[in-house]
């Protein structure tokens, strides 16, 4: 018995310290790109690595943020990641649910043909072609359209309402409820867990999107931040040739790039505590049967 406790012993200290490496493995990068944000110039051009700073500078973000269209860019990305995120999910729960009724004639083909736009898609250009045919070109509607239904996500959500028990339908079904008021009141607050982790899925897609914004919107007003802050990191390298503009450079490139990482990361960061909780239960659930 006394063997067996020790054995336990061991093997719980071998897990913390496991789990320790681990913690500090995933916290350095993000330690490390922050303090070499906040790191003063001179020390960033001595150190090739800083995780500590001795002097701190808050330069680098005061380059980012001395112009006002940072503010704007930076409510246009609220914007599209909120507007974007709800129609998501109005249209992938729309799809989901009918596909998880086995009463539903060609199911199958339906499905068949979800899975295909996972393996294969029609390329760059033809999607570009597409847009502009539709006249979506300088709209927010090029950046929610395309990717309106993600082909996983819609399949996970569908093997999450596929676990929900049927003799709830069915009751909801005796007592005069349609199929949309079944959906809207029985199904979607059941799937709240699988809700939440769909929606920090597409939250986190928009947030992070910026190649869609330079291949459709023309306007430079109405970019997301993303695109700017990547304009920034061209510019503090010498990507452009404005003299004005590079000369009033106070941090070192390298600490502008890290400060760009730090103002495009800590929105969504902030956002995920709130989901944590739905994150895994919501993922593992969907993805038991198929």
């Amino acid at each position: 018995m006394r063997d067996r406790t020790l054995s336990s012993k061991v093997f719980d200290a071998a897990n913390y310290l496991m789990l320790f490496i681990v913690a500090v493995i995933t916290v350095l990068p993000f330690i490390y790109v922050v303090s070499g944000s906040l790191v003063a110039s001179e020390e960033l051009l001595i150190k090739k690595v800083v995780l500590f700073p001795t002097k701190f500078s808050l330069d680098a973000y005061k380059f980012i943020f001395s112009t006002k269209i940072i503010y704007t860019s930076l409510f246009i990305t609220i914007f599209i990641t909120v507007v974007g995120t709800l129609i998501n999910l109005l249209l992938t729960t729309l799809m989901a649910y009918p596909l998880a009724r086995k009463t539903l004639r060609g199911r199958g083909k339906f499905m068949l043909l979800i899975v295909i736009t996972m393996l294969f898609s029609g390329g760059m250009i033809p999607t570009f072609l597409v847009v502009k045919t539709f006249g979506l070109l300088d709209t927010y509607w090029s950046l929610w359209i395309p990717s309106a239904i993600s082909a996983f996500n819609l399949i996970l959500l569908k093997n999450f309402f596929q676990q929900l028990p049927e003799g709830l339908e069915e009751s909801a079904k005796m007592d005069g409820c349609n199929d949309l008021q079944i959906l809207y009141k029985i199904v979607i607050p059941l799937s709240l867990p699988a809700m939440a982790t769909f929606a920090l899925f597409y939250a986190v897609g928009h947030w992070n999107s910026y190649f869609t914004a330079i291949m459709y919107i023309n306007d430079a007003k109405m970019w997301p931040i993303q695109v700017w802050l990547r304009q920034i990191v061209l510019l503090s390298a010498g990507g452009f040739t404005d003299a004005s503009a590079a000369s009033e450079i106070a941090a070192p490139p390298q600490s502008i790039k890290y400060a760009v990482i730090v103002v495009a990361a800590v929105p969504i960061l902030l956002l995920y505590p709130f989901l944590q909780k739905h994150f895994a239960k919501g993922v593992l659930l969907g993805s038991v049967k198929g």
